[in-house]
């Protein structure tokens, strides 16, 4: 596939640690960061689905290492041809994921700064690219980098339970990438998106049914069998004509973010050594810990 080769050709990633292998009841196999507390990855290989849960507390961020590792996991999916669908979702009550980790983005080490953002535009590409039946099982908040994980999914199920999801980077003083710009804007539209980035609106799940952002709203305790129904459905469907499909329709978007990475990438670590950014940042992290209080 033309996907493969598109990602495959983009910058390898440095390997933060090796993975372990465990074996789990026949068929299952389970591999983990050896960091362990981020995420865990099974596969079944009678379904064809792999399942990534999410289980970095309290509100499953995105850090450097944590973003590195699934890219890995991801490129393992990506060559195992007896998987064939990935449903992410979240073992933490509530919380899908926060985003990105924003202490690593606040008062940042300039050096990994532009490693965060490199290694953030490999996750993005690979998911989005992906040759797998992808599902988003949000079964808490999926704020920021959270809802880019969402829109990168070919499918999205939503819990009813009051969360929220969106993109909120202007709300703390950021532009969000291009390549989430048009993701955004690829799911809901040209105008609510432009809106929802300009404003960083969140929404609830019947406001984010409303407008396209998720596709599916069930009960809290459906969403991860609705996710496995989804995926099922997804691969009735001859293999190689949804894969050519998806890649005709996403190469435009996956096209214009590898010729734009460079900038993208310049545009965000400017932004982050912004004085008045840092300030505004810093006050969104302090009123965080208000929160917490």
């Amino acid at each position: 596939m033309a996907t493969l080769r598109l990602w495959r050709s983009f910058a390898r990633l440095k390997a933060i640690q090796p993975y372990t292998y465990r074996t789990s009841f026949g068929c299952c196999r389970s591999m983990s960061d050896v960091t362990a507390a981020d995420f865990d990855l099974s596969t079944d290989e009678d379904s064809g689905i792999a399942i990534l849960r999410m289980q970095k507390k309290p509100v499953n961020s995105l850090s450097l290492k944590t973003i590195t590792a699934m890219n890995i996991s991801l490129e393992k999916l990506e060559q195992d041809d007896r998987i064939n669908g990935l449903i992410i979702t979240s073992v933490i009550p509530k919380i899908f994921s926060g985003g990105l980790e924003l202490t690593e983005l606040y008062q940042p080490q300039k050096e990994t700064l532009r490693e965060l953002w490199r290694v953030f535009h490999e996750f993005w590409l690979k998911l989005y690219s992906s040759r797998l039946v992808t599902v988003a099982a949000i079964n808490g908040h999926a704020i920021a980098g959270g809802c880019v994980i969402a829109l990168c999914c070919d499918y999205r199920i939503m819990a009813s339970s009051p969360y929220k999801i969106g993109l909120n980077e202007t709300q703390v003083g950021l532009q969000a990438p291009v390549c989430i710009l048009d993701s955004m804007v690829n799911v809901v539209g040209h105008k609510t998106g432009e809106r929802a980035l300009k404003l960083g609106e969140l929404f609830l799940p019947a406001e984010a049914l409303k407008i396209g952002l998720v596709d599916e709203v069930v009960a809290d305790d459906a969403v991860l069998e609705s996710a496995r129904r989804e995926v099922k459905k997804w691969l009735q469907v001859p293999g190689h004509a949804r894969q050519l499909t998806k890649e005709a329709l996403r190469k435009p978007t996956i096209d214009r973010m590898i010729a734009r990475t460079d900038e993208s990438i310049d545009l965000m670590y400017n932004m982050l050594s912004d004085d008045v950014t840092q300030k505004v940042l810093g006050n969104y992290l302090a009123s965080l810990k208000k929160k917490e209080k």
